[in-house]
């Protein structure tokens, strides 16, 4: 792609986030070429970035907040001081990046999980605060995945804790299960 193209679409994608999504375009660099581009202070908040090869790329300060990033290579990335928050980073390469402070991408659990600055933790398909995580009710939970949420809440608890330090659990987790009291 050459940077013409490039400004175009990125022009584009700002007039779509500043304009609340009423005009411009946003940024489709799905499978895009764009190793070693200089993307520094960048706004692709919400911008479709999945397979793109970033190799090498400074996104140092962009605005990736809600980006689509699945699958894309981001070996050898400058992604300090980027927003990262609520990205979709699953099957992202990250060998090599420089992610922001307290930034984790954590593999072979039942969900894909991502902490992004410290602040936010996506889970699956939610993304939330940690605080928000750490006051969830039983029945939120539930609303989340059903049985499976419940079954995996105290697990990204405790991944939490190993990661960004011990916090607060909700009370309910230490509740008996009134089905397994029904059951015995």
């Amino acid at each position: 792609m050459n940077s013409a193209d490039l400004v175009k679409i990125l022009e584009e994608h700002k007039l779509w986030v500043t304009s609340m999504c009423e005009s411009g375009s946003r940024a489709n660099l799905r499978y895009y070429d764009l190793s070693d581009t200089n993307l520094r202070g960048a706004n692709l908040s919400g911008a479709d970035l999945s397979g793109a090869n970033l190799s090498g790329a400074d996104l140092s300060g962009a605005n990736l907040r809600g980006a689509n990033l699945r699958g894309a290579n981001l070996r050898g990335a400058n992604l300090r001081d980027a927003d990262l928050s609520g990205a979709y980073l699953r099957g992202a390469n990250l060998s090599g990046a420089d992610l922001p402070d307290h930034t984790f991408v954590i593999m072979g659990e039942k969900y894909a999980i991502t902490i992004t600055n410290g602040e936010y933790v996506r889970a699956g398909c939610q993304n939330h605060t940690v605080e928000e995580w750490r006051k969830y009710s039983k029945e939120e939970i539930a609303e989340m995945d059903g049985r499976n949420a419940l079954r995996f809440y105290p697990r990204l608890l405790k991944i939490i804790d190993f990661y960004l330090g011990e916090g607060e659990h909700p009370a309910w987790l230490n509740e008996p299960d009134k089905e397994s009291e029904q059951v015995a």
